[in-house]
């Protein structure tokens, strides 16, 4: 009785093993390709992510540098008015002669003030692209080319102050 239980031990054993082989040769041999495809895409991945953290760790310190070197400028203060005084208002008959809407002056006048499109943009709550928009209307109604030509214009028609 104890050899039998022994014999079918080993041969269960061998049929495990024989088993095990056969499957290794199918996953291995018959699949090299997919298991080697597997590798490197797991490669390449794991590149990827090495990289990307060390790119945006590196940005991530610029931009702390740009923090701490920051320049924080004052605003321009307005002017405070004489007492006889009466502040600006614009000729609004020369303004609709040249057909210039109420936003077309809102913009012209934080152009003249320096403000950039970006800025301008900002405060109006608009994009950037209808500031661009605004300003080259403006520009072409007022005939000029460049930003500094229709602040001038302006001034001379006594649309900006």
């Amino acid at each position: 009785m104890k050899r039998h239980v022994l014999i079918f031990g080993l041969v269960g054993g061998l049929l495990i093993a024989i088993l095990q082989y056969t499957e290794y040769r199918f996953v291995v041999i018959e699949h090299s390709v997919e298991l080697y495809g597997a590798l490197v895409a797991i490669l390449f991945a794991a590149f990827g992510i090495w990289l990307g953290l060390r790119i945006t760790r590196g940005r991530e310190t610029i931009r702390e540098t740009v923090v701490v070197r920051e320049v924080l400028v004052a605003a321009e203060a307005a002017a405070p008015l004489a007492s006889d005084a009466a502040p600006f208002a614009p000729d609004t008959a020369r303004q609709q002669s040249l057909g210039i809407t109420a936003r077309e002056l809102e913009i012209l006048t934080l152009v003249a003030r320096g403000l950039s499109n970006r800025e301008i943009a900002t405060q109006l709550f608009v994009s950037e692209n209808t500031v661009k928009t605004h300003c080259a209307r403006a520009f072409d109604k007022l005939g000029a080319a460049r930003r500094t030509q229709a602040v001038l214009r302006g001034k001379e028609l006594g649309l900006l102050p």
